[in-house]
């Protein structure tokens, strides 16, 4: 069988891309429909952060992107061999509305093999946390920032894109059918392995025509899903379910004027970083030392639901991790020493209803009245009771990261 196609039957390449992108599409859609229920059962709450529903769940979402990954570079391909080879003509050309049917699904197909997988990899791009692709090409695209309003733009995109691609498949499978069993000629038989020509009919459909009932079609898909407000911004602050209210400001020596208060954990094998928004220090440092070391100590103050925790921020706050509702604060009182290592704040650590010891060591640069700090520790969340003991598909190692500017006090 060669290689290449000819004007009357389709070449070993082009029916080896064809097979593959079959395989590849009846593995990915499967997949993600159970990893999806799987997810909703865990987020409903049905499975305990130690079921291995959840790790399951991670694992078919990751299959699903993977594949998902490599059906855009098949389909790529597929595009650049075929722009390259003769087309085999139909068979019913002859028939304009069939003819003109057959080629808008196929402009759909191909089109829709590209835009499904790329708007579900730029998705999972802009979003963090949750079952990373098992690809060496890493989980961030160019140009692609971690932004949840892009997040939500493109996993609209791939659901929607996924419909038009499921319906045109269903539409080339019945097509395929009807030549084979009901008009008996070749169609299908030219695509299976061996040499099966058949002569096309003389008269053949533009390219024109159906290319833009293709268009017309994902523009009627996605301008309908734009009328019903389906890209309208999400609240993403009403998807949680815990809204803590603000945290009163404090009396400091210190005040700080900006500053983060960052967390990072692994899931599945991937960190996802996350933020509290609000949270409160009061700081009293003196540039001399006692006989301890001790320069001074602070008291932080932490509002549990100002956490941000890309896609896995409502099931953090949850009973089963922080239990925001329960514990709507955490606490951070140490003093403030140095060593001959270096700065370190040497106190406990309080979340949920447990009081850890801690140290953490942190970089300090005095300016006059301005003052700049960097540290971070490493906690085991198990001690606080968080996510349970498993670690199969979270870390119990959670790094915790600061950096702060802050402004010494009129007296």
């Amino acid at each position: 069988m060669p290689l290449s196609n000819t004007s009357t039957t389709y070449g070993s390449v082009a029916k080896t891309f064809h097979w593959l992108t079959a395989l590849l599409i009846l593995a990915m859609f499967p997949l993600g429909l159970l990893a999806s229920d799987l997810a909703h059962d865990v987020r409903g709450g049905s499975a305990s952060p130690d079921d291995s529903a959840l790790q399951l769940a991670a694992t078919l979402f990751s299959m699903h992107k993977t594949i998902g990954v490599a059906l855009f570079f098949v389909a790529l391909a597929r595009i650049a061999w075929a722009i390259g080879q003769p087309k085999p003509a139909l068979l019913n050309g002859d028939k304009p509305a069939e003819a003109w049917l057959a080629e808008t699904v196929h402009w759909l197909l191909y089109g829709s093999l590209v835009a499904v997988p790329l708007s579900g990899w730029v998705h999972h791009a802009a979003s963090s946390g949750f079952a990373p692709i098992w690809w060496p090409l890493g989980q961030s695209l160019p140009l692609v920032p971690k932004d949840e309003r892009l997040a939500d733009i493109t996993g609209t995109l791939h659901y929607l894109l996924q419909w038009v691609l499921l319906a045109a498949i269903a539409l080339h499978v019945a097509g395929a059918l009807k030549h084979h069993l009901l008009d008996g000629d070749a169609t299908l038989r030219r695509m299976l392995p061996g040499q099966n020509p058949a002569l096309p009919t003389e008269r053949q459909p533009g390219h024109v025509l159906p290319l833009l009932t293709a268009l017309a079609l994902w523009g009627a898909v996605l301008g309908g899903a734009g009328w019903l407000g389906w890209f309208t911004p999400r609240d993403h602050a009403a998807d949680i379910a815990v809204q803590g209210a603000p945290l009163d400001a404090v009396e400091s020596e210190w005040q700080v004027e900006d500053g983060s208060l960052q967390i990072t954990v692994v899931q599945m094998g991937s960190e996802v970083t996350g933020s509290f928004a609000d949270w409160t220090a009061s700081i009293d440092y003196s540039d001399s030392a006692d006989a301890n070391g001790r320069h001074g100590s602070v008291d932080v103050t932490i509002s549990i639901p100002s956490l941000t925790l890309g896609s896995v921020t409502s099931e953090a706050l949850g009973a089963d991790y922080f239990n925001a509702e329960a514990f709507p604060t955490a606490r951070f009182n140490a003093d403030l020493l140095s060593t001959d290592d270096g700065k370190l704040a040497r106190g406990t650590l309080t979340i949920r209803d447990q009081s850890v010891p801690v140290e953490m060591p942190f970089s300090l640069d005095i300016q006059g009245d301005s003052a700049t700090a960097q540290g971070g520790l490493s906690v085991d969340r198990r001690a606080f009771g968080i996510g349970g003991e498993s670690t199969g598909s979270l870390a119990a190692s959670v790094e915790i990261t600061f950096d702060l500017t802050a402004r010494r006090a009129a007296p």
